[in-house]
């Protein structure tokens, strides 16, 4: 009896009994051992490892650009060399005509652009003037080499300045003067090494521009002669003078001369009495300073 119910049942119920569609859930990793479960671990650890690194070559990068900068600053707080090879106008300063050299170093004067109408190349190492200088520079009217070690000038280094109105030559080493040119107003040989004989008879003569000459602290035994017409102030302290006729400043065959453009002769400091020579100053408006007893 038992059997036949459970064939009815069989026989019944079995058709409706399919099976039943797959459910649509979300599908599961699966991991098999040793396998993905590790895969995935190291993938974890190679990204940590590689932040780690990116990290670090992060901060060297800051390292080593912040220690550039550094050295860059130190490099620009550095003083500048004086390169006396550049150019001129990089080596010293030009402006509207103008050459600013002082205090470079130079040894010789550097060439100089066709223009230049004023030349300052005071306390440098120049020993030397040299006539190819300003062989092709006509336009100079003004010239300072102040300060320097100038020892000789070459013959015709001024003659082709026929612009040229100022001259310093101070403090230098001269033991002669060079033919100066023609339109000269001031010339400034102060401080040098200058005898009488280094300068010639005729060495201011032709100079009817001149009216500032300055000669003092130098070696002269006598007072230059055929000094212009031009003339205001002479400056002669500090040399070794001993004497001066009555043609030094005037002139002994003419009473009536007076040197009217005269203003100031410096004699200080001259192993000189001026006193004794009181006919070499009629013709001028004032006494020249100096000792008198």
């Amino acid at each position: 009896m038992k059997t036949l119910q459970t064939t009815l049942f069989l026989l019944v119920f079995a058709p409706l009994m399919q099976s039943a569609p797959p459910l649509q859930q979300e599908s599961l990793p699966f991991y098999e051992y040793n396998s993905d479960i590790t895969r995935g671990s190291l993938i974890q650890q190679d990204y940590e490892v590689q932040s780690q690194d990116i990290r670090k070559e992060k901060t060297n990068v800051t390292l080593d650009t912040s220690l550039r900068l550094q050295g860059d600053d130190s490099e620009g707080n550095a003083p500048p060399t004086k390169d006396t090879n550049l150019p001129t106008c990089l080596l010293c300063v030009c402006l509207s005509g103008s050459v600013y050299c002082e205090e470079m170093d130079i040894e010789a004067v550097p060439p100089l652009p066709k223009e230049t109408a004023y030349l300052y190349a005071r306390f440098n190492n120049i020993k030397r003037i040299a006539a190819s200088d300003f062989a092709d520079i006509t336009t100079l009217r003004r010239i300072d080499f102040s300060g320097n070690r100038i020892e000789e000038i070459e013959d015709g280094a001024f003659s082709k300045l026929l612009l040229l109105e100022e001259l310093s030559l101070a403090e230098n080493r001269l033991l002669k003067l060079p033919v100066l040119p023609p339109k000269l107003t001031t010339f400034n040989a102060n401080q040098n090494r200058i005898k009488s004989r280094g300068i010639k008879a005729n060495a201011f003569k032709r100079l009817t521009n001149l009216a500032y000459l300055y000669l003092g602290h130098n070696a002269l035994e006598s007072v230059p002669l055929n000094l212009p017409e031009s003339l205001r102030i002479l400056h002669l302290q500090y040399n070794n003078i001993t004497t001066i006729t009555d043609d030094t400043f005037c002139k002994s065959n003419n009473t009536r001369y007076i040197r009217t453009h005269m203003d100031e002769i410096r004699m200080e400091g001259n192993p000189i009495v001026l006193a004794k020579h009181v006919n070499a100053f009629s013709c001028l408006r004032t006494l020249p300073v100096g000792t008198y007893y």
